[in-house]
């Protein structure tokens, strides 16, 4: 079988370096990032008029997933508890044949410069130094299918989260200090309700789990009553 090999053409740039904590799905949280091109990619002649659509198709690379030897037909998808087994044609898993990922995106704006050009997006679902392969306009008259069908799967359920008092001193302190924004911390908070664990232990209680955001670590856990708390935040050491 030949093998195709696809040209990046780009990098996206977001305060989550990690894959935990990231939205599972696009469009849950709407976190500012973007994307930086690289030549010969990044000439502004190629992204002339683009900033006429509201929103973007992006097609990248998981990039930090192990290379499968092997084909693996099935899949555990978290949104079934991370135990039954589907087809991964059948999902969105990340582990696919290709490592490819497809996300749709809110265009923020642009920023061109003479030799440069960066597309500032919100609502993606792809960590910090994502290799990005390709991007299209969002076309709502054919992409949008208004009777679409999605089995069992809807909406996901967002938890209550509540900011316990010593993390809401060093929330205040970080904006203090300039490491995180007001915006930020809200961020945070919402990424934090969509709860990041894996599945098989989003009922475990009083255990303490780490999202990295920027260059901070925040600790959080759920009590018998279902809620996140934020419980301590952490300035990574420079």
């Amino acid at each position: 079988m030949q093998e195709i090999h696809l040209p990046i053409i780009g990098y996206h740039r977001s305060p989550l370096p990690q894959k935990f904590g990231t939205p599972r799905q696009p469009n849950l949280v709407e976190l500012a990032s973007y994307i930086d091109f690289v030549p010969p990619f990044d000439t502004p002649a190629a992204f002339e008029g683009i900033e006429i659509y509201s929103h973007l198709w992006v097609l990248w690379q998981f990039h930090q997933n192990v290379v499968q030897k092997n084909f693996r037909p099935q899949v555990r998808p978290p949104r079934f508890g991370g135990n039954a087994k589907m087809g991964v044609f059948a999902t969105r898993s990340m582990y696919r044949p290709s490592g490819l990922g497809l996300s749709v995106v809110r265009l923020v704006g642009v920023e061109c410069h003479q030799h440069s050009v960066r597309l500032h997006i919100a609502g993606a679902d792809m960590i910090d130094g994502t290799p990005i392969v390709d991007i299209k306009p969002y076309l709502p008259f054919v992409d949008s299918v208004f009777d679409a069908v999605s089995g069992k799967i809807d909406t996901p359920a967002v938890r209550k989260v509540v900011i316990d008092a010593q993390a809401s001193q060093a929330f205040a302190d970080c904006v203090l200090q300039g490491v995180l924004s007001a915006t930020d911390v809200d961020i945070i908070t919402q990424l934090i309700a969509q709860d990041p664990r894996p599945a098989y232990r989003q009922q475990e209680v009083a255990v303490v789990f780490s999202l990295r955001f920027l260059q901070v670590d925040v600790d959080f856990l759920m009590d018998d009553d279902g809620l996140m708390h934020i419980v301590q935040v952490r300035i990574l050491a420079s």
